[in-house]
């Protein structure tokens, strides 16, 4: 007898449904055995087996899974069709947080949100940082503006902490950080975080967020949990998506499109392939610009500006001479998955891909009037200076998983490259004069990070059940500075002389964004190494208790023993209680121990050369006494419930309390009393990173789910809370050559950007209605206050004439909690054509403006670039068409 006839001696086919339809991609398996495959355009799925009786699972995420027994005989072709109904969160098996068999939430120790492969297609967002803010409450991130390559990379947060203080996974695999390091006045600023949007959305299958502590799980930096992104395995169909949107003002066109497709590999492997394309037009918010342009002479300046025909000159006709909203990118990714039968008890997978990025943003307007910063010869009417870059990320990961004398046996390494290049275009180094370039390669980063993972796991019969895993991590890890061309950042000499007659130099560097010097090359290296014991025990059927210890060292911060001890107890079917405590540390990225550079800021709408010098530099360790920085160290207490009422309905409700010791912060600026100091590196102020605050963030998550037919129609509804406060405790905590200076060293600006600069609240739901072919999707969200407090000392120096009332005022300003709608229709044309119209923010919701003009920078500024609860692009609308072929 052939092999190829006893491989196919006889087949289990079928189709899988629900009640509106065929389900394409829902996984279908074979328990006991490693057949797996997923359902193609028609709902449709076949097995080739031998004679014999099997069980076959069929499920879909956020839809309830079915088991059914199928026997066939020599010859045969076993029918075997399922209708699945949709289930909620609590009912769905996930594999974060736990090293065991995936359990649902209801029986789980720790807070999970899952975003299901729904949320994701149905999402009327087309970044994924931007997903997660509007289905995850505890998640936040959103567009920049006027912060250099923080425009092109958006921050994210959870539950209100850093972004180098939560774990992105993807297949359970630690994701790199990107080579950019947040410096400037955003969320997040001295940290460095995940670049989310590098990720393609049609890539993913499901998103798992952990909101607990867990890095004695998973390692260093899960201080505020866990993302784990979880990609698609589907070998049946072709999915194409394309987009188009653009905002009410007509400006901030989007261009989305998308393709994904499976093919199998042998009989039980398979390969999953996604290509992206994201065009994103910039979006422009900026007010009018009130301030001079030719001279400070009010009187004279208006004359020069009829005289010269100012604004028709430049373009800027209606006033408008910046740039502030979301900046202009253009990304294109190419991604896989996949696994390879090797035998019967082991498997490859992999998985991986590139995305390429540029992005174009603008900085602030360089006016004739300021003639140490502009080269009149080539500028007579000043410039607008734009920073392009060039962002490539690289992943790849692969490993081996099996089972050895019983144990589940994983072993992996991946690598991770980010690499940034900044490009100053239509600027000039006035220090060079008329011999000044307009364009300049002005340097970037790169930074790489391999790991490898053994984890070895196995479960016991012992008691209701114990698991028990262990294993080890080795991590490599590269930062690099690259410096820039000559041109970008020499002090070529030039002078000018200023109103009073006086010869004066001119500032040195390329406007906007000064290259990096040979100085601040850099090339550093470290290693990390950990191991961990995780212990799961069923000690009855309605207790479960988990424990986890971890030792990480680092070669050049030492070792730390971490761990976590948390639980769960069933009362019943229906309701869980949970808690845990768990400790845990992050040391200090390579970017902040290394990176310096000389950047220009602007102050009080002055611009001001500011050096970043590391804790390398004498300026640093001398001159300011501050040592090496230390990891943080963390605590993380968490106590909920889950439950549901009936199958309609499901809810969780937790508390947090996160202590964070030895914060690792970007300082304030140096410059009064260290003239002398800073002379030799042509900086006017230095900043450098230190352990300068300890914080204490507090709060609450709850999250409901809801389910009903009606009219022969079904109706899915949703609502996420959290809650969050966080404060810095104690005094700054200074070195002795700073002592008196802590206003300074982390002042009140800084302060309220740790406590007070992500929404103190967020409500998040989702209504969705299916109705025969038509789908009704609306998305509301409830962005809490946030406030800005200015730098000085909130004395009467704080206090200044407002221009618009004539009265004498504060800067600071609390923005008021605002609520965006977003919502869609959709028509099922066919088995292999939906069609989507709707729109974002469809109210044309906007942040409270500047209620100060001293805040404004001259009319330019209308909303805050400092603080920014959901950015300022206002409505969009857009046109979908999803095809599956």
């Amino acid at each position: 007898m052939s092999s190829a006839f006893s491989q196919s001696r006889a087949k289990i086919s079928g189709n899988i449904s629900d009640q509106f339809g065929n389900l394409p991609g829902a996984r279908v398996t074979i328990e006991g055995t490693d057949k797996m495959t997923t359902t193609d355009v028609n709902g449709n799925y076949i097995f080739e087996v031998e004679e014999g009786e099997y069980i076959v699972n069929a499920g879909f995420v956020m839809y309830t899974s079915v088991s059914k027994t199928a026997t066939v005989k020599v010859g045969e072709t076993f029918q075997l069709d399922f209708v699945l109904e949709t289930g909620f969160s609590m009912d769905q098996p996930v594999s974060l947080g736990s090293r065991a068999k995936p359990k649902s939430l209801l029986k789980n120790t720790a807070a999970v949100d899952i975003v299901s492969p729904q949320q994701l297609t149905n999402s009327s967002q087309i970044e994924l940082s931007h997903i997660l803010h509007y289905l995850i409450p505890s998640f936040h991130s959103t567009n920049q503006t006027i912060a250099d390559g923080t425009d092109h990379i958006d921050p994210a947060t959870l539950r209100g902490l850093g972004p180098d203080q939560v774990l992105v996974l993807v297949n359970g695999k630690r994701r790199h950080s990107s080579s950019l390091l947040n410096v400037n006045g955003t969320i997040g600023r001295g940290s460095v975080g995940t670049d989310f949007n590098a990720i393609p959305i049609a890539a993913i299958e499901r998103i798992e967020v952990l909101r607990d502590g867990a890095t004695s799980q998973y390692g260093s930096d899960a201080i505020a949990g866990v993302i784990n992104i979880i990609l698609k395995k589907q070998t049946e169909i072709i999915q194409l998506d394309n987009r188009v949107s653009v905002t009410t003002e007509g400006d901030g066109f989007s261009l989305y499109s998308s393709a994904n497709f499976g093919l199998k590999i042998g009989t039980e492997g398979y390969i999953n392939v996604t290509a992206e394309y994201r065009d994103r037009d910039a979006v422009n918010r900026a007010g009018d610009y009130t301030g001079t342009v030719y001279t400070d002479d009010v009187a004279e300046d208006q004359i020069l500006i009829a005289q010269n025909n100012f604004f028709e000159q430049t373009g800027y006709s209606n006033r408008r001479v910046m740039e502030i909203g979301s900046a202009e990118t253009q990304n294109l990714t190419l991604a896989f998955n996949g696994e390879a039968k090797m035998s019967e008890s082991a498997t490859f997978y992999f998985h991986g891909g590139r995305n390429y990025r540029e992005g174009r943003s603008k900085g602030f307007y360089r006016f004739p009037k300021s003639q140490d910063r502009v080269v009149l010869e080539l500028f007579p009417n000043g410039f607008s200076p734009e920073i392009l870059t060039d962002i490539q990320d690289d992943a790849v990961a692969g490993g081996i998983k099996g089972v050895k004398n019983g144990w589940d046996v994983d072993f992996s390494h991946s690598i991770g490259i980010n690499t940034l290049d900044y490009t100053v275009n239509n600027s000039n180094n006035a220090s060079l004069g008329i011999a000044s370039p307009r364009t300049f390669y002005a340097g970037g980063f790169a930074y790489k990070q391999n790991t490898t993972n053994l984890d070895i796991s196995r479960t016991f019969d012992w008691l209701s059940g114990v698991n028990i895993a262990f294993g080890a991590e080795l991590r490599v890890e590269n930062y690099q500075i690259i410096a820039g061309e000559e041109a970008s950042y020499v002090n070529g000499g030039s002078t000018f002389i200023n109103d009073l007659g006086v010869e004066q130099p001119r500032i040195t560097g390329a406007q906007v964004f000064p290259g990096f010097q040979p100085e601040s090359e850099l090339n550093r290296f470290r290693t990390n190494t950990s191991g961990y014991l995780d212990v799961e025990a069923n000690l009855s059927d309605k207790l479960l208790v988990r424990g986890a210890v971890r030792y990480e060292a680092y070669n050049d911060f030492g070792g730390q023993t971490i761990g976590k001890l948390s639980g769960r107890y069933r009362i019943n079917d229906d309701l869980s209680l949970r808690a845990g405590f768990s400790t845990g540390f992050r040391a200090p990225s390579l970017h902040q121990v290394f990176f310096q550079n000389i950047s220009t800021q602007f102050v009080n709408g002055e611009s001001l050369q500011v050096g970043t010098f590391n804790n390398e530099s004498a300026i640093v360790t001398e001159a300011f006494e501050i040592g090496q920085l230390k990891p943080e160290l963390s605590s993380h207490f968490s106590a909920g419930l889950s439950g549901k009422f009936n199958d309609n309905f499901t809810y969780s409700i937790d508390y947090y309390l996160i202590d964070i010791e030895d914060r690792i912060v970007l300082s304030g600026r140096f410059a009064e009393g260290y003239e002398t100091i800073l002379e030799p590196f042509d900086v006017g102020a230095a900043q450098f990173f230190t352990n300068a605050i300890d914080s204490k963030t507090s709060g609450a998550d709850a999250v409901l789910f809801f389910k009903t037919p009606i009219n022969r129609g079904e109706l899915n509804a949703s609502l996420g809370v959290n809650l969050t406060k966080t404060k810095v405790k104690g005094p700054i905590m200074v070195s002795p050559a700073l002592v008196g200076q802590e206003e300074v060293l982390f002042n009140r600006e800084e302060i309220a950007r740790v406590e007070y600069g992500q929404p103190n609240y967020k409500v998040n739901s989702l209504l969705l209605y299916d109705f025969d072919k038509f789908r009704f999707q609306m998305v509301n969200t409830v962005f809490g206050e946030v406030k800005f407090i200015h730098p000085q000392d909130g004395d009467i120096a704080n206090w200044v004439l407002n221009e618009f009332t004539g009265n004498v005022e504060t800067r600071d300003q609390t923005f008021s909690p605002k609520l965006v709608t977003d919502t869609s229709i959709s028509y099922q044309v066919n088995d292999y054509l939906k069609c989507t119209i709707g729109g974002n923010n469809v109210f044309n919701i906007f942040p409270d403006k500047h209620k100060h003009s001293a805040n404004t920078g001259d009319g330019s500024f209308i909303y805050s670039r400092r603080v920014q609860q959901f950015g300022v692009n206002g409505a969009n609308y857009f046109v979908r068409v999803l095809l599956r072929l």
